[in-house]
Parts: structure tokens; C-alpha cells; sequence
């Protein structure tokens, strides 16, 4: 692995990035969730790849990524692959504006995950208690809402999980994938 001292494109890395940890909704759901998520008129739609957050968008220091690595590859190797089953749709209104896909298997696997990654270098309060979910739209009016509610009320897909990817907010407002960690 290439150690965090540059970005791929050969840029030095800003003193203070934005990192995220889930785990990846591969193709063809992912890029289903994306499809509905934009055609509810979802600004970020496209700058945020389909997935099941782990920690939260988090503020570190670039001198802090190589105890995050080291810390990553730990909770990786201490866990076994999972079965992943998303159905149905929910809600988090009235307080919060978001409208999910529920995961119903490995829901429990997510957050024994998210606990051990939000911990040591990564330890951080979050806002809101923990709850796996993948976002359909976010922020939008209650009637868009409703509608993306109720046309992922059918949705099912169920795939394996290999293990979680950091991400990093990147100066043009886009998550890209930056590392990837399979488990043991």
C-alpha cells in the first residue's frame, strides 16, 4: 500500500482532510440507488457513491493518517466477510429530511463494525445514534420525499461484503474512494 504522503494525482495532501469509512453497494444496485437518488432531484446524487456509512464525514490531520491506516487494517483483520441484505425503504422525518433503503441483514455486523472504527484515532461523538442505512435522498421537499419513499418500498438487493473502503471529501465537493480494507 502507498503510504498517505500524496494524493493519487500527485498533489501533497492539505494539513486537515475529510474522511469517510463504509462499505461499498456494488453494481447493479449501486448504481440503481444512484439512478433513483438523481432522478429525485438529489444534488448530491453523483458525488457520492452508493453506500453504508461506517464514520461519519470526520476532519483529521494528515500526520494522523498513518495511525488511521494502522487502526483500519486492525478492525479489518479482526472481522470475518457478511452477507448483506437491503429491503424496503424508511424514513428518518420529522427529524431528519432523509428517506433510506433499510438494512435488514448485516445491520448488526455494521454496527460492531462502525463502534470499532469510531474509536482510537477515529473516537468522535456523532450527532445522531448510529443507524445503517443507505441515503435515497437527503434534503429535498416532502412531496420528492414521499415519492422516493414509496418507489423503494420494493427494493431488494443482497450481496457479500468483503470488508469497508476510506473515502476522502475532496476541494471540488466529490467522495472518491481512497483505500480499501478486506477482512480477515
Amino acid at each position: 500500500m502507498t503510504p498517505f504522503t500524496a494524493l493519487p494525482d500527485g498533489e501533497d495532501l492539505p494539513e486537515v482532510l475529510t474522511i469517510g469509512v463504509s462499505v461499498s453497494v456494488p453494481d447493479p444496485y449501486g448504481t440503481a440507488i444512484q439512478d433513483a437518488r438523481a432522478g429525485h432531484g438529489d444534488p448530491l446524487a453523483r458525488s457520492i457513491p452508493t453506500h453504508v456509512t461506517l464514520l461519519p464525514p470526520t476532519e483529521v490531520p494528515a500526520d494522523m493518517l498513518p495511525k488511521i491506516e494502522e487502526h483500519l487494517a486492525a478492525v479489518a483483520a479482526a472481522r470475518r466477510p457478511f452477507r448483506m441484505l437491503l429491503r424496503g425503504s424508511g424514513t428518518f422525518r420529522p427529524v431528519s429530511p432523509v428517506v433510506f433503503v433499510r438494512v435488514e441483514e448485516g445491520a448488526q455486523e455494521c454496527r460492531l463494525l462502525e463502534a470499532d472504527i469510531r474509536s482510537g484515532p477515529l473516537a468522535r461523538e456523532l450527532a445522531f445514534p448510529y443507524h445503517p442505512h443507505v441515503t435515497v435522498a437527503h434534503g429535498l421537499p416532502d412531496d420528492v420525499l414521499d415519492q422516493a419513499y414509496e418507489q423503494m418500498r420494493g427494493f431488494r438487493a443482497s450481496f457479500p461484503v468483503p470488508g469497508f473502503g476510506l473515502s476522502r471529501f475532496d476541494a471540488d465537493e466529490v467522495w472518491r474512494p481512497w483505500r480499501s480494507y478486506h477482512f480477515s
